[in-house]
């Protein structure tokens, strides 16, 4: 994944159900250690429990010291407020669909083996990887075990993060990695598409049959154990992720928000079409309407890849760029919608400021948290039905201005 603010809740909503039950079963480590030596000592016989040799846990450990940097990223992580279109833009460009072009090119071969064996397109492949670390541009420069090992020994999500060093221990002593060779971001993710411990343990493949499965310095085992994780979630051979799409004109939304997810015959029978023009493939294919930027701004039917995408990395806007890469590798182009102009993403702030016009314009939120509801939903679509607007219930800025106006 990207490497920024608000890294550990898109790495936690990732990972966490690989390493709960493990996580909750360790239970606490003493809460006051003396020191990092004694935070060491006392790991040891949890790793040993774990299969990791007493050789490779001292190479480990080898130099360690607790990094008060990585603690300080764990205070440095604001709300980071963006719309979904200056999330894609800044990771979707020409120049990262001619890398990943390039990319294609250089890795034909690999990318063909592991789409007959996963059967994952290599585009999409590609775009996580170029999505994660820039086509190994940069995977991170943090000793993985020194820096899981300081977030355990600081307290910061404890128990999820012993688990991960403890894992990330074992893969050590496999042999799969030198310690000094197992870098990665500051929250542990490692290699060219970036893997949490617990997730290498279980998807990472030895693609290249060297007998390690190396997901920092051979391409070809991170592109395998990409496609693999991918096709154990579920990834659908043959099928893309979504299609943007075009709403005619006085669509219903009240019914697409009923309909959830139904077939694309249902959608196109409410006037939906590809923007393209071109039909879709398979009629009985379930999709959802997303509406990144309510009715003015692009619009989507999503597939169910779509959600496959998302267990890398649970966000709609990950997911959206990630496909929308894949496409440009592809040779495609921009959106064919255009974004509406002057929108902006709300922070908490201004979430509660919106949610006090509303209450002021008789439309019940209740007391104004910040926290986008069910009842902040229902007074959107409220207003949006009262002043003629396309009842599509989307928050953003352009609101928040029409209700000071």
């Amino acid at each position: 994944m990207f490497i920024a603010t608000g890294e550990f809740g898109s790495l936690l909503r990732r990972f966490a159900p690989l390493v709960l039950a493990g996580a909750v079963s360790l239970g606490s480590m003493p809460a006051a250690l003396a020191n990092s030596a004694d935070f060491v000592r006392s790991l040891w016989p949890m790793a040993e429990q774990r299969g990791v040799s007493r050789s490779a846990f001292e190479a480990a450990f080898s130099g360690y010291s607790y990094l008060p940097k990585v603690m300080e990223l764990t205070r440095k992580q604001p709300e980071f407020s963006q719309t979904v279109q200056q999330y894609v833009d800044r990771r979707v460009t020409a120049a990262q669909a001619r890398k990943g072009q390039a990319m294609r090119a250089e890795w034909a071969q690999t990318l063909a083996g592991s789409e007959q064996r996963w059967g994952v397109q290599p585009e999409l492949v590609l775009a996580i990887w170029g999505m994660e670390t820039n086509f190994g541009g940069f995977m991170g420069g943090e000793n993985t075990i020194h820096a899981l090992a300081t977030l355990t020994e600081g307290g910061y999500r404890a128990n999820f993060f012993r688990e991960e060093l403890l894992t990330a221990l074992r893969i050590v002593s496999d042999g799969h990695v030198s310690p000094r060779s197992m870098v990665g971001s500051w929250a542990g993710a490692m290699g060219h598409t970036q893997f949490m411990p617990s997730s290498f343990m279980a998807y990472a493949v030895d693609y290249n049959g060297d007998g390690r499965k190396d997901i920092w310095n051979s391409v070809q085992d991170a592109l395998g154990s990409t496609a693999n994780y991918l096709n154990k979630h579920g990834w659908r051979p043959g099928e893309t992720w979504g299609y943007e799409i075009k709403l005619p004109q006085g669509f219903d939304f009240a019914r697409a928000r009923q309909m959830e997810r139904a077939p694309l015959s249902q959608w196109q029978a409410m006037g939906v079409q590809r923007v393209s023009g071109r039909p879709f493939p398979r009629h009985s294919d379930v999709g959802r309407l997303y509406l990144p930027a309510g009715a003015s701004g692009p619009a989507f039917l999503l597939l169910p890849n779509f959600d496959v995408i998302k267990r890398y990395n649970n966000s709609d806007s990950y997911a959206l760029a990630v496909g929308h890469l894949a496409d440009r590798i592809l040779g495609g182009g921009s959106f064919a919608t255009p974004w509406p102009a002057g929108d902006y993403a709300l922070n908490k702030n201004q979430r509660a400021e919106l949610q006090g016009l509303l209450n002021r314009a008789g439309f019940t939120v209740g007391s104004p948290d910040g926290v986008v509801g069910p009842k902040t939903r229902a007074a959107v679509l409220a207003y949006q039905t009262r002043v003629g607007l396309p009842a599509d219930g989307h928050v953003s800025g352009r609101l928040l201005e029409r209700l000071k106006n």
